[in-house]
């Protein structure tokens, strides 16, 4: 590996940690996560391709493909339950790292249909990254080379540092998913206490009762029951008299 790969290997990893830490929305962590995806395609050596996968609600989903053709072959080892992307996140090895160096000769035995699909495609090497998390995130980076026996240690040491990056952003995603979500729970509960103290005359801690009270005998949520009180009010003020 040549100084200047190095030297381009530093920049980009300084550039995404740096800006991690400078961002905290969703949409930050998803763009970053897009640039670190494209960082490694161009500073990883024979590497002409990469995306990330991701296990959403019990499917594989693909995650900023750098074309519509690699969502298209992540896509297809979803449906077809089988390949490297799939194996790095559901069964990998120790080390986390799946390797297939020519997919039109000794590895395609390993995932005879997809191997046929992803040659057909101008692709010979794959080379998948596991991405675990303490958060629960399950995802592999993947990263295509149109020419077989691409990936030497160099390639797979470089994958596995694009990989912890690729980590942490999506930990970084998860986590403000999550704080997202609760925050706007939050707000959504205030309103409709407001909602119920201003039309029944109550104090904030019965109407938060009210809404308790209402989430237990209907086996709602109560997020859900804040829900229907605010767009009942809102219905309301938007009703021809």
């Amino acid at each position: 590996m040549s100084d200047a790969t190095d030297d381009r290997l530093v920049i980009a990893l300084r550039g995404a940690a740096t800006e991690l830490l400078g961002h905290r929305s969703i949409r930050d962590l998803e763009n970053l996560l897009g640039q670190v995806i494209a960082s490694a395609v161009e500073t990883i050596p024979a590497v002409d391709a990469g995306s990330i996968s991701m296990v959403e609600q019990g499917r594989v989903e693909t995650r900023h493909p750098t074309s519509e053709l690699i969502g298209q072959l992540d896509d297809t080892q979803s449906e077809l339950g089988e390949g490297p992307c799939l194996s790095a996140i559901l069964d990998p090895p120790e080390s986390g790292v799946v390797v297939a160096q020519d997919l039109a000769g000794d590895d395609a035995p390993r995932w005879p249909r997809f191997s046929e699909a992803v040659v057909r495609a101008g692709f010979r090497g794959l080379l998948s990254v596991q991405l675990t998390t303490q958060g629960g995130v399950r995802g592999a980076l993947h990263l295509y080379a149109e020419r077989p026996n691409a990936f030497d240690e160099h390639s797979r040491t470089l994958a596995g540092l694009f990989g912890v990056q690729a980590a942490v952003l999506l930990y970084g995603a998860n986590q403000a998913h999550h704080l997202q979500r609760a925050i706007d729970s939050r707000d959504l509960i205030g309103r409709a206490k407001g909602i119920l103290a201003e039309r029944f005359a109550i104090d904030d801690e019965t109407a938060f009762q009210m809404l308790v009270k209402s989430s237990q005998d209907t086996n709602l949520k109560l997020t859900a029951v804040a829900r229907w009180v605010a767009e009942s009010a809102s219905a309301r003020q938007v009703k021809p008299s």
